[in-house]
């Protein structure tokens, strides 16, 4: 009786874990059987080269392979990113990516089970979402009525035990994904990470989407979906040399600024209470907006010279050189003329530039680019002379 009773208390978990791959084949993941490490980098060469429309060679795969191997998980994050390179056999020049990130959509996505890696110990992963042939996101069940805290200290095992083992390909992951079932949260691969810093997702309407199968899986985890969470979501913080994912509130936030930006030339405004991210939103927004086409120039406006100093130094952490502060409105002014995309500055600052005679010569040039402005507290710098004059100069925000 106490053997019949053990094998129906791990069923449940077993028939979550079919369930769940079962959905995630229907989002359209390709089902593939990896059971150790041998198989992950097989599969690994053959999504690469799909990917790429190219083929490698054993000894140019090896070369990838060397590639993949080095760094931290931080520095790997950054690879995954970079474009690669390498020579062929026959000395030709090699150029491929890893994840195509502009157009997240178009990589190729499959789903696993049950992967074992042996490490300090032999672990066996649950369910693997794997993207051109990379494990970039993986998922921690438990079932029913077990705290979520269990699969997070799971998965703080495996970090430990097994994910650097062999060609350490596990410390690609991205997001982390734990569930019961019923609650279900997501993290980024951070291994100073807390628990109380795992999230649940939500929809538009900020409704929590909790339930794996119901809601979480089809949102959150469809491929397109979670290829743009990894691709646009997920923050490389330079100065902790960690990864983070933006929460929900945040995703939606930065979505709805992108697509102010796209498609009219009204204002947006984004509410957020003290301490919920407010400058990781910014610097988000900012980074992606910047890399539009139609747009000149970002420009991050706050109303004190120490929030200045403060806004330039937390945008650099999150993106390492991604911001030249100014010191003063000289310096501004030749920001605004070179190629600098991404700007922070005072209010006041800015006034100063697009009001004195010595500084209208070149200002004026970019009166009619499409430059966006995002302030700062716009509660105490969105209204009065200042900012109608700001809106005055610029005719194309």
């Amino acid at each position: 009786m106490f053997y019949i009773n053990l094998i129906m208390a791990k069923q449940p978990e077993l028939i979550l874990e079919e369930q769940l791959v079962a959905q995630l084949q229907i989002l359209g993941y390709a089902n593939v059987v990896i059971n150790d490490e041998r198989a992950l980098l097989s599969n690994l060469k053959n999504q690469l080269e799909k990917h790429n429309n190219i083929v490698f060679s054993d000894k140019e795969f090896d070369k990838v392979l060397n590639i993949l191997s080095k760094g931290s998980v931080f520095e790997k994050a950054k690879t995954l990113r970079e474009k690669q390179h390498i020579l062929k056999d026959n000395g030709d020049n090699l150029y491929f990516e890893f994840i195509n990130t502009n157009h997240w959509c178009q990589n190729q996505f499959q789903v696993t089970q049950q992967v074992t890696m042996e490490g300090t110990y032999k672990n066996r992963y649950d369910v693997t979402l794997l993207i051109n042939g990379l494990p970039l996101v993986q998922i921690e069940l438990k079932r029913r009525g077990l705290e979520l805290k269990e699969a997070f200290n799971q998965t703080n095992r495996y970090q430990r035990h097994s994910f650097g083992a062999g060609a350490a390909l596990f410390q690609y992951i991205q997001i982390f994904i734990i569930s019961n079932g019923v609650n279900t949260k997501y993290y980024a691969n951070n291994k100073y990470q807390s628990f109380k810093q795992t999230f649940y997702w939500t929809d538009k309407e900020n409704k929590r989407l909790t339930n794996i199968l119901n809601g979480f899986t089809s949102e959150f985890l469809e491929p397109c979906h979670i290829s743009k969470m990894i691709c646009k979501y997920v923050v490389l913080n330079e100065a902790n040399k960690i990864l983070m994912v933006l929460r929900p509130y945040q995703y939606y936030a930065v979505e709805a600024l992108i697509d102010k930006v796209k498609n009219s030339n009204q204002n947006g405004y984004i509410w957020h209470t003290t301490g919920s991210g407010k400058t990781l939103t910014s610097f988000k927004a900012s980074q992606i907006i910047m890399q539009m086409p139609q747009v000149k120039k970002v420009v991050f406006v706050v109303d004190r010279k120490d929030l200045d100093y403060q806004t330039t130094k937390e945008f650099n952490s999150f993106s390492k050189g991604s911001i030249d502060g100014t010191d003063n409105t000289k310096a501004l002014v030749k920001q605004f003329s070179n190629d600098t995309k991404l700007i922070v500055t005072t209010i006041q600052k800015l006034n100063t530039a697009i009001s004195k005679k010595q500084y209208l010569a070149k200002m004026e040039k970019l009166q009619n680019e499409r430059v966006v402005f995002i302030f700062d507290e716009c509660h105490r710098s969105q209204f009065g002379d200042t900012h109608n004059r700001i809106k005055a100069f610029f005719k194309n925000i």
